[in-house]
């Protein structure tokens, strides 16, 4: 439920790279009625299009005969008019950008896909299990599911009570992939999104209901401690007799190390 407001909610103001995975041809058209009332975005149509084209393959098709529409429509497009300034208008055919390889993963549509989509495109790709894939492939799967690993032979990999049934029960998806008499089993499951951290204070008084509030912690960081603070060099007119010696080193005491010092003096 949540996500669909949050779908609802997009416009091609707010819409990104990320977000743009969200939602479907339709509407795109949408969007782009609403967005023609907008001046300070019709400005920035340019940058629009790049981050519609990132997750949806776009044509620009000559005219909107009905000949074309339909040639465009049994490919899967979708097919409607945008109009980019004032005086026209063009028409487009616009077709989700598909995921049916690994290499059509990318950071901003890996959480946009569910676990069993991710097993299906490991499926059609696969041949020497989890470790055939690049690394560079492995971080953009990892950041967004959590991924697990066995290998063993095909009659144990069942067994019941063992690493499969749990894995199973906990709601990871599975891909076996064949190694001779042995199996790799390779486990997604969809990875909950880190909160970002927030320190938050109660402020009340007595007589006031408790309320969370944001606040900015002051950064003390550069200033010194109380401890470091420089000490001012003492007014003459303040020493009395008996603060004078917390202000200057007396000696031991001892008439030779008195006698010492004075013959060093005397030296220079």
């Amino acid at each position: 439920m949540e996500q669909q407001e949050e779908k609802k909610a997009l416009t091609l103001k707010t819409l990104t790279k990320s977000t743009v995975w969200d939602i479907q041809e339709n509407d795109i058209f949408r969007m782009w009625d609403v967005a023609d009332k907008d001046i300070e975005l019709r400005e920035n149509m340019r940058r629009c299009v790049d981050i519609i084209r990132s997750a949806f393959m776009i044509e620009e098709l000559p005219n909107d005969s009905q000949i074309i529409k339909t040639k465009y429509e049994k490919l899967g497009y979708k097919v409607g008019q945008v109009k980019m300034d004032d005086n026209s208008k063009v028409t487009w055919a616009i077709k989700k950008r598909p995921i049916s390889r690994v290499t059509d993963l990318t950071y901003e549509n890996i959480r946009h896909i569910s676990a069993a989509k991710l097993i299906e495109v490991l499926d059609r790709n696969f041949g020497g299990g989890w470790d055939s894939l690049s690394q560079s492939i492995k971080d953009i799967i990892e950041s967004g599911f959590d991924i697990s690993t066995t290998t063993l032979p095909k009659d144990r990999l069942h067994k019941k009570g063992g690493l499969y049934e749990k894995k199973v029960a906990d709601g990871f998806e599975v891909l076996e992939v064949a190694k001779g008499t042995w199996v790799e089993a390779i486990f997604a499951k969809i990875k909950p999104e880190a909160e970002k951290p927030r320190m938050k204070f109660s402020t009340y008084s007595d007589d006031e209901e408790s309320d969370d509030e944001d606040v900015e912690i002051e950064d003390n960081y550069n200033k010194p401690d109380e401890d470091d603070v420089e000490i001012e060099d003492p007014n003459d007119d303040e020493i009395t007799e008996d603060n004078y010696s917390t202000m200057m080193d007396l000696g031991s005491g001892d008439p030779d190390e008195e006698a010492e010092g004075m013959s060093e003096y005397g030296d220079e």
